[in-house]
């Protein structure tokens, strides 16, 4: 049943993904988060959710532009049953926002392999994951997926290497203004702060979070077969795991620098996962095996979330 579902592109998977997520986003803050019922507190909300909710479409649109995965719907469903098993990740505004400038930046990365308008690429992918470094100050370890980028598909320009460069630059120049204009030129010092979590805390939580650790291995896993298995599909496409890779490790790299007791960044790592994860049910021939598959994969995020809901 959710094989003839999402294993095609309509319109409908997008409305139900978008659906759910939007009330499941509403449920989470005021069951699990106490959302204080001002006015303010429910635009800002607000504003989070739709972010939330875009994210769906440009995932969708990364992924067919791309050809990432089959002509299919799994990967947005598994975006959103991620969010569902982590949903502390819907804590704070700041993991919705930082992860959506993140997809953005990852979508004109992935596209540098057209070998077309290379710079713009490289420059634009820049500024978004400086946009995205505004809500997370270590989102900016995402600049080594442009570096990794340039140096797989143009390493010989060096005009290429430079571009990150001058991104930097300018967006430094107009943050400056802004700020400067807003009388809060302090942000940069408050903000840029790049404090290290201790080892031993780093440890410790991730001890407690089992569903992590699993998370983890999954990836892992999943990742080494693509690379073993993958491969036979062409240059490019195994070139773009790698890429996705290494998003997913620079993902768990800003969790792990970037995760409080209000903040839950593992969300910048779910696109990758949800490619890695759809590339793997694809490869399942038997149809009854891959519909089981699919329904573990629905029922255990459930399960998880119940079950939180019944320890708070």
């Amino acid at each position: 049943m959710i094989s003839s579902i999402f294993g095609k592109t309509k319109p409908i998977n997008y409305i139900i993904v978008v659906t759910f997520l939007f009330f499941f986003y509403w449920i989470v803050q005021y069951k699990l988060f106490d959302l204080t019922l001002s006015t303010e507190g429910i635009i800002l909300k607000l504003v989070v959710s739709i972010t939330l909710l875009f994210s769906i479409f440009i995932i969708d649109f990364i992924v067919k532009r791309n050809k990432l995965t089959s002509a299919n719907s799994f990967s947005v469903l598994f975006y959103g049953l991620l969010i569902v098993c982590f949903w502390e990740t819907l804590s704070g505004k700041n993991v919705v926002l930082c992860s959506f400038f993140l997809l953005l930046a990852t979508r004109r990365l992935l596209s540098v392999k057209s070998l077309k308008n290379i710079k713009n690429k490289i420059f634009d992918a820049t500024l978004w994951i400086l946009v995205a470094s505004l809500f997370f100050d270590w989102a900016i370890v995402y600049v080594l997926l442009v570096f990794a980028a340039i140096y797989i598909y143009e390493p010989k320009n060096i005009r290429n290497w430079m571009v990150p460069f001058s991104a930097v630059f300018c967006f430094s120049i107009v943050l400056y203004i802004i700020l400067f204009l807003g009388n809060q030129v302090s942000f940069l010092e408050v903000h840029y702060q790049f404090n290290i979590t201790s080892f031993s805390t780093i440890f410790s939580s991730w001890g407690d979070s089992s569903k992590l650790v699993v998370y983890i291995m999954l990836n892992s896993l999943l990742g080494f077969w693509s690379f073993l298995t993958l491969g036979k599909s062409g240059v490019g496409k195994i070139t773009t795991i790698r890429l996705l890779m290494l998003s997913f490790i620079l993902g768990l790299v800003l969790h792990v620098l970037s995760s409080n007791d209000n903040e839950f960044p593992l969300m910048v790592s779910f696109f990758a996962s949800s490619v890695l994860i759809t590339n793997y049910v694809e490869t399942i021939e038997k149809p009854n095996i891959k519909e089981i598959v699919l329904m573990l994969s629905v029922f255990i995020p459930f399960l998880v979330f119940i079950t939180s809901l019944i320890l708070q």
